[in-house]
């Protein structure tokens, strides 16, 4: 071969090489589920502690405004009337602790979609109930419609790092509760077949639009077999007292097999003591309550375990959806609900900021990273809030889905292998070209280990100069529009739609 063949050899080389490089990798290198638990901000006494005291709790203060059918439920099982307070013993507790499922399957309509909850897994998902909707186009806040609703399930269905979604904002549009519980799972079940989660206002809006998911399962009982939609329910109101509607809505939703997010929500220092360590045996000894109901009620029913710790700012008794003290407190919760052997769900990315900037990226990065650091399951309101959850911005999905790819990645860690170690590679290097780029293990691990940003930027101050200095929330919003401009999922059949639009009132 010639000089000149090998020059041009060369450049096609460097060629294919730059090609390689700028291809996207053939294997996503930090999928949803990766394996948390690294974090534990509780010692093995800490959690024996906080348990025994929530169980002293249940057992000696117990729970109040117990309604007639649960109370009936639960004094057959072993709790014990006391005045106005049920008491449920230890016993009771440790066998609805032994009794609930450690895992289960969280369908999808599509099956590829489901997800398993249990384990270290971690999945990062929706929740919330904002009431406020930063518009895409002006950038100001304005009061949530049924119509972004709609486009905030269009745009996650194509975020492929949020495993499930829950409605994450209210229709004020929609006064009628029916009306709105009806049009909220019609909009999820519509625009995505990951699965899905909502909340039931009443107990007798469930039967009705469990017609609606069967229509949608394609026969009579068939969501039951396979349910693709979770309901939310607060069964405890905090401190230690049950809530009679919610309540209501547990029976109605087991009755028909819906899996069920039994969420408490006490704040520090308002609705459960200040002390992180107090608050965390209140909130776990409230959380063991819902789980004792539903395992009263139909023992194996699966449960979401989320003790949600939630944070006021103490000067002046407004919410705090970020900070360190959110970020233990979550991470300690998830610890306790893995340590005992039930699926755990945590909320993060709570931030307090109102637009996209410096505040909005710290309290999500740092609260998100250190629910799934310590194995949370199901990450509640990582996507999309904002405004201590009186807010939902389509920037913020699109941001935080990018976010929750560097959090799976940091969750998967170092594999060290013969391979990984790069004896030969770097002796080859070294004794060659002096440096790695374009080497086989080099290409190999681009491939394979590595993460690309499509948000973020990383050129150079000249080329992102020139480009306009665009900022992240500029490129957000643009990448947001692109996907609601193209993407116009119906994922029900025109037969289906029919059949719901004639019995339900779809607006």
């Amino acid at each position: 071969m010639t000089s000149r063949d090998k020059h041009r050899a060369r450049r096609s080389g460097r060629k294919e090489r730059h090609a390689q490089r700028a291809a996207p990798p053939k294997v996503n290198p930090c999928p949803p589920g990766q394996i948390g638990g690294q974090y534990k901000p509780l010692s093995d006494g800490d959690l024996v502690a906080i348990f025994e005291t929530a169980l002293r709790l249940l057992a000696n203060l117990g729970m109040g405004e117990t309604p007639d059918k649960l109370a009936h439920a639960l004094i057959k099982a072993g709790a014990v009337q006391a005045g106005d307070r049920l008491l449920l013993p230890e016993t009771l507790v440790r066998s609805a602790v032994a009794t609930a499922p450690s895992k289960f399957t969280l369908h999808g309509r599509d099956p590829g979609r489901s997800i398993e909850v249990g384990g270290q897994h971690v999945h990062f998902g929706t929740g919330g109930a904002a009431v406020q909707t930063l518009d895409l186009n002006n950038g100001q806040y304005r009061p949530s419609t049924l119509q972004d609703l709609c486009d905030f399930t269009r745009l996650q269905d194509r975020l492929t790092n949020i495993s499930w979604f829950t409605r994450c904002c209210i229709a004020t549009d929609v006064e009628d509760t029916f009306q709105l519980d009806v049009n909220t799972a019609y909009s999820l079940i519509r625009h995505t077949t990951k699965p899905v989660a909502t909340a039931f206002t009443l107990a007798e809006h469930v039967s009705p639009i469990v017609d609606m998911l069967d229509i949608a399962a394609g026969d009579p009982g068939a969501f039951a077999q396979r349910p693709f939609l979770k309901a939310h329910i607060s069964p405890v109101i905090s401190p230690m007292r049950y809530a009679e509607d919610a309540v209501d809505v547990t029976f109605a939703c087991l009755k028909h097999n819906i899996p069920v997010s039994c969420i408490t929500a006490a704040q520090a220092g308002a609705t459960a003591p200040a002390t992180l360590a107090g608050f965390l045996a209140q909130s776990l000894a409230e959380t063991l309550a819902s789980l004792v109901m539903v395992q009263v009620i139909k023992p194996g029913h699966p449960m979401v375990f989320s003790n949600w710790p939630l944070v006021i700012d103490l000067r002046t008794g407004a919410f705090a959806g970020g900070g360190g003290e959110i970020a233990v407190l979550n991470a300690a919760s998830a610890q306790l609900s893995n340590w005992l052997g039930l699926p755990s769900g945590v909320a993060a990315s709570m931030t307090d900021a109102k637009a996209l900037d410096a505040q909005y990226g710290v309290e999500k990065a740092m609260t998100s990273l250190a629910a799934a650091l310590a194995g949370g399951n199901l990450i509640y309101e990582s996507s999309g809030m904002t405004a201590s959850l009186l807010g939902a911005s389509f920037e913020a999905f699109v941001l935080d889905n990018e976010m929750h790819a560097h959090t799976y990645r940091a969750l998967r860690g170092v594999e060290v292998t013969p391979e990984n170690l790069g004896f030969d590679a770097i002796c080859e290097a070294i004794l060659g070209e002096g440096h790695f780029l374009g080497g086989a293990h080099t290409l190999s691990a681009m491939e394979r280990d590595y993460f690309y940003p499509q948000i973020a930027d990383r050129d150079t101050p000249k080329t992102w100069e020139d480009k306009g200095a665009p900022d992240a929330w500029s490129v957000a919003r643009k990448t947001a529009q692109t996907i609601l401009a193209e993407h116009h999922p119906n994922y029900l059949t025109p037969e289906q739609d029919r059949e719901i639009t004639a019995r339900l009132p779809i607006l």
